[in-house]
């Protein structure tokens, strides 16, 4: 079966990070681990379709073949009707790059999709989740109803995309054929489909993650950390006498951990990272040639390469690359009420479902000594903030922020971070 690997969404929701599918987490990228997992399951035959911001890095990382989808306003039907006329006729797979399942999911989906015309993955809810829920006939797929309201579901199963097609050219005319004033090109499609072929619910109750907003990497690190089951360490990895590794700790090439730090895993420590004196890291993700500095924690976080921290505390939040923290620096993740935090979306209130996130930081920050984040705070891109300024609110990217007479006050920066390879003189220190 052919594999098509959605990836062509330009991540907007993923704001201030960049490039979901490219973003590291325990070591890979999310598309490195999406591809395990097909692979996994014996799917070798797949095909990525992205978008031209994201394919070329996306086929150099990976090798593999790639469609470039080129109209992105039109979604998944776009990239359908990019990719499917490029595809042999043979029964595929279509895969979204944001949902991370588990291999046993796939391997559902091809099984049932062998006794009809097709298959789509049904997760089986226990609760109500504002997603796409199954309409049945008999054992066959009728329809899909896309959030209805908590008690309305028309069945218990809500649909992933993992959606399994005997038939190609059969797909690729009932998405010629949809009203294309309408957004949802890919499910009138399958509407279609559902009335004239027999499609079966692969019934799914295992690990579902989606990732669409920042935060969603929060719970997608836990999830990946359930595949750190024992110690790894790399060539030339130096860990002081005095430290202390408990659990499942994946040290990669050339990291050192100096004297009375503490890793408590399972985590996943990137190629040359130093963890200094007196630091603790526990349950995250810390990339590469990053540098957790002298008493800092860093907690269920996901970070990417070249992060510095001094005297930091890091909970339950997401760092771009080439981000640094001055001494004494801290991320709120907790409100006082204890209650889920909301984040701003567009115009849009979200609540994030989590009782328990810090800050999503994009690329190119700086920031300095004891700067103080609220829970769920979201600081774009080349945004640099000024000594002892209280952030309750989320920064636009190329911002400077400092505090003037007691206010906070945000205006464009006229500076940049320097290229993180340029700071290996100071990591010779260490």
């Amino acid at each position: 079966m052919q594999v098509l690997l959605l990836l062509a969404g330009r991540s907007r929701r993923f704001w201030p990070l960049s490039e979901k599918t490219l973003f590291p987490i325990c070591g890979k990228t999310l598309l490195e681990h999406q591809i395990d997992r097909l692979h996994e399951a014996g799917l070798k035959k797949i095909t990525l379709v992205g978008g031209a911001h994201n394919l070329k890095d996306a086929k150099k990382l990976t090798g593999l073949p790639a469609i470039e989808q080129k109209n992105l306003d039109l979604g998944m039907r776009g990239a359908l009707l990019s990719a499917l006329p490029k595809i042999k006729n043979e029964p595929v797979l279509i895969v979204s790059g944001n949902d991370v399942v588990e291999a046993d999911a796939y391997r559902s989906v091809v099984a049932k999709a062998a006794q009809g015309d097709g298959a789509i993955l049904a997760k089986k809810m226990h609760a109500y989740f504002p997603g796409g829920y199954l309409t049945m006939k008999g054992t066959s797929v009728a329809g899909i109803v896309e959030k209805p309201k908590p008690g309305e579901e028309p069945s218990n199963f809500v649909t992933i995309v993992a959606h399994a097609h005997n038939d190609p050219t059969a797909l690729l005319e009932a998405l010629n054929g949809v009203d294309e004033s309408r957004d949802d090109g890919y499910e009138q499609a399958l509407g279609k489909l559902f009335q004239s072929h027999r499609y079966l619910a692969a019934s799914y109750e295992g690990d579902w993650q989606a990732v669409k907003y920042p935060w969603h990497m929060i719970p997608l690190l836990e999830l990946l950390l359930k595949d750190v089951k024992k110690p790894i360490k790399g060539k030339n990895v130096t860990i002081h006498k005095t430290a202390a590794i408990e659990g499942s700790v994946v040290l990669g090439e050339g990291v050192r951990v100096l004297a009375h730090a503490t890793i408590v895993g399972p985590c996943v420590i990137g190629a040359r990272t130093i963890i200094g004196n007196n630091a603790l890291v526990r349950g995250s993700s810390v990339g590469r040639d990053c540098v957790v500095g002298y008493n800092t924690e860093v907690k269920s976080s996901v970070l990417a390469d070249h992060v510095w921290t001094h005297m930091t505390y890091l909970g339950e939040s997401v760092i771009g690359r080439n981000v640094s923290f001055g001494g004494g620096c801290m991320t709120g993740n907790l409100r006082l009420d204890e209650g889920t935090i909301l984040s701003t979306v567009g115009e849009e209130r979200i609540d994030t479902g989590l009782t328990k996130f810090g800050a999503a930081i994009g690329d190119g920050c700086r920031l300095g000594i004891h700067v103080s984040l609220h829970p769920g705070t979201k600081i774009g891109a080349g945004t640099f903030i000024n000594s002892a300024v209280v952030v309750g609110g989320d920064i636009p990217e190329g911002k400077y922020v400092s505090m003037k007479n007691g206010e906070v006050e945000v205006r464009e920066n006229r500076t940049s971070a320097i290229d993180p390879e340029e700071r290996g003189k100071y990591k010779k220190r260490l």
